[in-house]
C-alpha cells in the first residue's frame, strides 16, 4: 500500500492514516490514501512529478495537499504531522480512523484501540470533544453504522444526542454530501438520534420505496430540499415527483396522462405516488411510444401560440388513447378543437 509513499518520502517519518487504514482492517479496496508527513507540498509535488497527476493545496489553513492521479480514480492526500502522530490521531473523530501504519515498515500505531473496535463493529469517538470539533461528524457517526454495519457505543451516542443541534452548522455542500450516501435505514437511523428535524428532514416511509439516493432525499426532505445546494437536475426532479398524482387507472389514457407529468422520471414517480406495480404498462407504453407525431404544429396553420401546444397535446393523447390513428383523423380533431378551418 506504501510503495510509492516511501519512493517519495524515503526514510522520512510518515504515516499512512485514516480512511486507508479502516479499509484495509476491514478487507475493504483501499483507494484514497491520507499520508501524515513533515512537509506535504514537497511530498505532494515529488509525488506528481514521480507517478504524474495534479497536485494541489486542500486547505492553506491546515497545510494538507492532494495528488489526483492521472487515468486512475485515487487521490493521494498528503497532511502535517505537526505535533507529531499521537497528537494527529487524537484529533481524529473516531477510533477506526485513528490507527496510524508507519511507512517502510509497516508498524501500527493505536493508541485508541480502532482495531478492537473494527472487529466488534463499533463508531466509538476519539474524545468528548469529536462533535463540537467539526459538527459533521454528527452525520458520519451515522453514515458509518449505515456503510459498514456497525454502532455507536452508548458514549457516542449521548454525545452524539447531546449536540445534535449543531448539525446545521457545517456548510450545506458537505451535509449533501453525507445525506446522498446514506441509505433508506441510514435516514431511519438519522430519525432516531434526532438529526433529522434539524435539517429540514422528516421520515417517510417511502424512503425505501426507491433504491435511489435522490428519490431517498426527495422522500425524507419534500420541499425543504431545496434548502440544501442541490443541482438544477435535482430540483426538477423532485419538482416531477412532488407534483406527481397516482393514475387513476391503467388504462392508456391514464398512463399518458401520466407520463406527460413524470417523464423521464415516471417509474420513480411511480414509486414515490405508491403505483410500482403500474411499472410495467408505463415501460410498454415507452416502448411502443410512436417515433413521429401524427402531424406538427406548422401544418396547422395557425397563429403561433399556445393554442397550437393544447391542440397537439390532446391530438398526442387521444393516439394514445387509441381513438384516432392517422393524420387526417389527427386533422379533423384540430379543426374541432381550433373552431376553424385547418388544411390538410
Amino acid at each position: 500500500m506504501d510503495e510509492r509513499i516511501r519512493a517519495v518520502l524515503g526514510d522520512e517519518e510518515a504515516w499512512i492514516v485514516g480512511g486507508a487504514v479502516r479499509d484495509r482492517l476491514l478487507g475493504r479496496e483501499v483507494v484514497d490514501l491520507d499520508v501524515a508527513c513533515r512537509d506535504p507540498r514537497a511530498a505532494a509535488l515529488s509525488y506528481a512529478r514521480r507517478f504524474g497527476g495534479a497536485a494541489f493545496s486542500l486547505s492553506e489553513r491546515h497545510g494538507a495537499w492532494r495528488v489526483a492521479t492521472r487515468g486512475v480514480d485515487q487521490t493521494v492526500d498528503f497532511t502535517p504531522l505537526g505535533a507529531g502522530i499521537e497528537a494527529d490521531l487524537a484529533s481524529r473523530d473516531f477510533t477506526f480512523n485513528a490507527v496510524a501504519l508507519r511507512v517502510g515498515t509497516g508498524d501500527a500505531l493505536d493508541p485508541h484501540g480502532g482495531r478492537a473496535d473494527v472487529r466488534a463493529g463499533i463508531v466509538r469517538a476519539v474524545s468528548d470533544t469529536v462533535f463540537v470539533d467539526d459538527p459533521l461528524r454528527l452525520l458520519r457517526a451515522v453514515r458509518f453504522e449505515d456503510e459498514l454495519g456497525f454502532r455507536m457505543d452508548g458514549r457516542t451516542e449521548s454525545l452524539l444526542r447531546a449536540f445534535v443541534a449543531l448539525v446545521t452548522e457545517p456548510a450545506g455542500e458537505r451535509v449533501l454530501a453525507e445525506l446522498r450516501r446514506l441509505s433508506a435505514a441510514g435516514f431511519r437511523r438519522l430519525d432516531e438520534v434526532g438529526l433529522l428535524e434539524p435539517l429540514g428532514g422528516r421520515l417517510d416511509e417511502r424512503v425505501g420505496a426507491l433504491d435511489d439516493a435522490d428519490f431517498r432525499l426527495v422522500a425524507v426532505f419534500r420541499e425543504n430540499l431545496r434548502r440544501l445546494p442541490i443541482s438544477n437536475e435535482l430540483a426538477r426532479y423532485a419538482s416531477v415527483l412532488l407534483r406527481a398524482t397516482r393514475p387513476t387507472d391503467a388504462s392508456p389514457r391514464a398512463i399518458h396522462r401520466f407520463r406527460r407529468a413524470t417523464e423521464p422520471w415516471a417509474l420513480d414517480a411511480l414509486a414515490f405516488v405508491g403505483a410500482p406495480e403500474l411499472a410495467g404498462v408505463v415501460e410498454v407504453a415507452r416502448r411502443d411510444e410512436p417515433s413521429e407525431p401524427l402531424v406538427r404544429g406548422d401544418e396547422l396553420e395557425l397563429a403561433s401560440g399556445p393554442e397550437i401546444g393544447r391542440i397537439l397535446a390532446v391530438i398526442d393523447e387521444e393516439r394514445a388513447a387509441g381513438t384516432i390513428s392517422t393524420r387526417d383523423e389527427a386533422l379533423a380533431l384540430a379543426r374541432s378543437l381550433a373552431g376553424v378551418e385547418v388544411r390538410g
